[in-house]
């Protein structure tokens, strides 16, 4: 075995903050400036942060994916604004509503809760979730709030295992006496704490087939690890639940997917964001996030070339290439974050070999090789990218 590198928790950045009272003040303060202008008989408007790539940015400095300053102003007294203020005017009641009485609604349940036909007409206040979901986004803008502070949550996915005490509520557990399935990420953790943390790191995996490799030949005790599983694209609650125990527990977090332009993305909106969040990176996001594989270089180190798959679609060489993984991948090599010499690299023998090397292929050295192996040498010798 490596000589062993210790892996500390870091001193942590941020503090616990959940704080429902915070949301409540900065509703009422909207509705107070919708009401001020009704009464001096102004045209109440609400200035939103506009979506799309065109007032999107990738800060150096904080090296996150953030959205710019351009801003849409919506108007009460305007027939192309009229039916999306009254809209946002009913979410904003509704989420002030489920904030003061504790309550947690559902995207699909804040869409139904909110449609019904406004009296005296036949117009329906919302006509399918399509029109709920963008104002509920606008409101997260607005406020510059989570989604989940405003009690509205989306579906769970992913789980964690791990030596680390959780405090849900009146509950208090420990998520390595949960049995095997580990703790489910609900779709929010803002009121999530942690008295007690007894690992060195996290271990962000995109598998659940491989995280319950790891569990079942003891890897988080071994080598005192916390396991996330993010069963693919990381969800937003599994990507907070990274940036609160990387800032306010100090726990380093490595990231570990497919060897393909999907796990490298995965680990991309883990670390630097997303495009279509950016508004919210700076509470998602983690950039001191580090990389343990798959790799290219794996493929030759640990004699992987028999087991790896080739690329999906067309290569830039060929006649109406590129397309698919070749397509993805040069238009990662693209992105500011990926320009460090070791990704370039990485994508360039990607592009160059055609291939891809899925985490399961470890098991063709044998089932215990990734745990006991692969991922002690890599990560104790200090092998990963940036």
């Amino acid at each position: 075995m490596p000589k062993r590198k210790a892996i500390h928790r870091e001193k942590p950045k941020e503090k616990f903050s959940y704080d429902p009272k915070k949301v409540l003040s900065k509703l009422e303060e909207y509705g107070r400036s919708v009401l001020e202008a009704i009464k001096s008989g102004k045209n109440p408007y609400f200035d939103i942060p506009m979506r799309g790539l065109n007032n999107v940015y990738f800060d150096e400095k904080s090296r996150l994916i953030k959205m710019g300053d351009k801003l849409s102003r919506r108007y009460f007294l305007n027939v192309a604004h009229a039916r999306k203020f009254m809209q946002t005017l009913l979410i904003m009641a509704y989420v002030k509503r489920l904030v003061s009485e504790g309550k947690h609604a559902s995207l699909r349940e804040a869409y139904y809760a909110n449609k019904h036909t406004i009296p005296g007409t036949r117009e329906n206040t919302f006509e399918d979730q399509r029109e709920s979901d963008p104002i509920i986004e606008d409101l997260e803008r607005m406020l510059g709030v989570l989604r989940e502070e405003m009690h509205i949550t989306a579906d769970r996915r992913g789980y964690i295992y791990g030596d680390i005490v959780i405090r849900d509520g009146e509950d208090e557990f420990n998520a390595s006496k949960l049995g095997s399935g580990g703790w489910a990420v609900p779709g929010t953790v803002e009121h999530i704490q942690f008295p007690e943390i007894n690992v060195d790191y996290a271990l962000v995996v995109e598998t659940a087939a491989m995280a319950d490799r790891l569990i079942e030949e003891k890897f988080p005790k071994k080598e005192n690890a916390l396991i996330i599983a993010t069963q693919g694209q990381a969800s937003r609650g599994v990507r907070r639940l990274i940036h609160r125990l990387h800032y306010e527990e100090g726990l380093p977090i490595i990231v570990f997917t497919d060897g393909d332009p999907y796990g490298w993305y995965i680990y991309s909106t883990i670390k630097q964001g997303s495009i279509n969040l950016a508004y919210l990176s700076d509470k998602l996001a983690t950039p001191e996030a580090r990389f343990v594989g798959m790799t290219m270089d794996d493929i030759k180190r640990y004699g992987l070339e028999n087991v790896t798959e080739k690329l999906k679609g067309i290569p830039p060489n060929k006649k109406g290439g590129p397309t698919g993984d070749y397509k993805r991948i040069l238009e990662e090599m693209e992105y500011p974050w990926f320009q460090n010499r070791e990704w370039q690299r990485q994508l360039k023998m990607a592009l160059k070999w055609g291939v891809r090397i899925e985490q399961q292929a470890l098991a063709n050295k044998s089932l215990e090789f990734v745990a006991r192996e692969y991922l002690p040498e890599k990560i104790n010798n200090g092998d990963l990218l940036p």
